[in-house]
């Protein structure tokens, strides 16, 4: 309750806050988001608010409906003394009177007063400080890389954000972004199909001898606590301190976002575990909690596939986002054995996404480089190795293979890539392949692309579709092919040689080498093997006649010849 009515309309404008009538009269906050506004964490229902109505004295009253319940500081107890509005420093000072629960945060109060920081808790205006619980400063050196610089990277100047009213995954820059240091703020959210978890990450962009760069990545175990210079939010540990190996950082989320990769590792996993714990430099791509869930891999593989799954998802070397882009990296390999992950950066205006593909299934990077001693962690949204398309919506969803999917489009020959009761082994040229081909084949790629030629696609396309009772991988026909493997297509047959050299697969068709760019890409009825060229020959193409109907010699043949035998006749009458 206000001591004024504020319609929607001027709500929070141009004050973010208004004055309650709670005793001390605190602030609530005002977020406008997207046309949702927000009374501290609370949405407000708008088509149920705005009623307004003058009471019986005239002055005039407004209601609105929110979703939430407005929950103030309270005291700890009876004996405790009333604290009312208190701003951020005397909510971290008199945390005891308070209740917080079972939350206690004396330590981080401790190192805010031995660096002499006490003033930045003071700033008045509308800001959001994150409180480290005292749970979060073990292992023991930990309190000691608390200084000024790490205090600051806990407090966003100039902004209110709630964790629902706050878009997700923006920055905001915190009171240690400078021009030797650069550490920004950002919400994040976590879910395994039930109730979600909030998290905070702070992301030190430039860092120094004392601050390393990369993501921490912290729960939020209170959130929303109203202050009178803004709010508070509880967390697990401290942001901006890089002190866990990755093994040490997955051990630590027995309830976080990577517990299921965490349990399926300790209990399935072999010494993968102590694996990781050896390796002095390493990149985990980890799935979430989610992707375990809809992967359902205990129905699907032994032991022995499981800790090939698992070897897919780790790089012996760090690898961040920003290395991938910068150095134009598009493949590396990992710890399974013959298999590499492929990277694509798909930019949208001003934001930047990394998909990576691992065994034919292509997961998005949902949070990049969580900084460990040791290496980074990135959390995907699907589990590598376990795929869950079938080879026409691999081809639909992989942003390298558009071309042949737009090929295969007409004349429906996508659609029998769908069938679940066919095995299939594809060999798929990429979108650098097509472009290969325009320039040795300019004519005959032109009229691949006209609806006219379908066709003609459908004929090339053909004769790169294997079909039998099993798919194959490159390995498997490796060790088939002697000399050269004839493979029954759709067309007809293919006759291919086959060659390993420096870790990547050769197929030879029509005297040339065509390197296999992504080996065994699995899907639930076949295998894609992704190549480098066309099957492709100027002759596929001709260029006489009605395109839309395929010109057939011996028809042509035997049409001359009635001709020619009637022509005769007609001389002989």
């Amino acid at each position: 309750m206000t001591n004024l009515a504020h319609p929607l309309s001027k709500l929070g404008i141009p004050n973010p806050s208004i004055l309650s009538q709670l005793e001390g009269n605190p602030p609530i906050w005002i977020t406008r988001n997207k046309g949702d506004i927000y009374v501290n964490n609370a949405k407000i229902i708008q088509n149920r608010s705005d009623y307004m109505h003058p009471n019986p004295s005239g002055k005039q009253q407004v209601l609105h409906i929110i979703d939430q319940v407005l929950v103030p500081i309270r005291s700890a107890n009876k004996d405790s003394a009333a604290i009312y509005n208190p701003d951020a420093f005397q909510f971290l000072n008199q945390s005891e009177n308070l209740d917080m629960g079972h939350h206690r945060f004396r330590s981080f109060r401790q190192r805010v007063n031995q660096n002499n920081k006490g003033n930045v808790f003071l700033t008045e205006g509308k800001n959001t400080f994150f409180i480290p619980v005292d749970e979060g400063f073990k292992p023991a050196p930990r309190p000691d890389k608390i200084d000024q610089k790490v205090i600051d990277g806990h407090i966003v100047p100039n902004h209110v954000l709630f964790t629902d009213a706050t878009p997700k995954d923006k920055d905001y820059e915190t009171m240690a972004f400078s021009d030797n240091v650069r550490v920004t703020i950002s919400f994040t959210v976590q879910t395994d199909g039930k109730n979600p978890t909030y998290y905070v990450k702070s992301n030190t962009i430039v860092g120094d001898p004392n601050h390393s760069e990369g993501v921490v990545l912290a729960e939020i175990v209170k959130a929303n606590i109203p202050v009178r210079n803004g709010v508070v939010h509880l967390i697990h540990r401290p942001l901006m301190v890089v002190d866990t190996t990755v093994q040490q950082f997955l051990e630590d989320q027995e309830d976080g976002p990577l517990y299921k990769f965490y349990n399926k590792i300790r209990d399935e996993g072999g010494d993968f575990m102590a694996e990781i714990t050896k390796m002095r430099d390493l990149t985990l791509f980890a799935p979430s909690n989610l992707a375990w869930t809809t992967a359902n891999i205990d129905k699907l593989y032994t032991p022995e596939k499981l800790r090939e799954v698992l070897n897919l998802h780790l790089v012996n070397e760090r690898i961040t986002i920003e290395k991938i882009m910068e150095e134009n990296i598009n493949q590396v390999q990992t710890a399974a054995e013959r298999k590499k992950l492929y990277f694509n950066v798909i930019k949208r205006e001003n934001n930047v996404t990394l998909t990576v593909e691992g065994g034919g299934v292509n997961a998005t990077v949902i949070q990049p480089n969580i900084a460990a001693t040791n290496g980074f962690v990135h959390i995907i949204d699907r589990v590598l190795g376990v795929p869950y398309t079938n080879v026409k919506e691999k081809l639909e969803t992989d942003p390298m293979l558009n071309n042949t999917f737009f090929l295969g489009q007409q004349g429906g020959f996508n659609d029998m890539l769908a069938d679940k009761n066919k095995r299939f082994t594809y060999f798929v040229p990429r979108d650098y392949a097509w472009k290969r081909a325009e320039i040795h084949f300019p004519s005959a790629h032109k009229k691949l692309f006209m609806k006219d030629y379908s066709y003609h696609v459908k004929q090339i396309l053909e004769r790169h579709l294997v079909v039998d009772d099993r798919a194959y991988t490159m390995a498997e026909l490796k060790k088939l092919a002697n000399d050269t493997i004839v493979l029954r297509t759709v067309r007809d047959h293919l006759k291919l040689r086959i060659k390993e050299s420096d870790k990547s697969y050769y197929v030879e068709w029509q005297g040339e080498w065509i390197h296999v760019f992504r080996p065994d890409v699995a899907c639930t009825n076949g295998i894609i093997h992704v190549i480098d060229s066309v099957f492709l020959k100027e002759s596929d193409v001709r260029v006489t006649g009605s395109p839309s109907v395929p010109l057939m010699a011996p028809q042509l043949t035997i049409i001359l010849s009635v001709a020619m035998l009637l022509s005769v006749k007609c001389l002989l009458l």
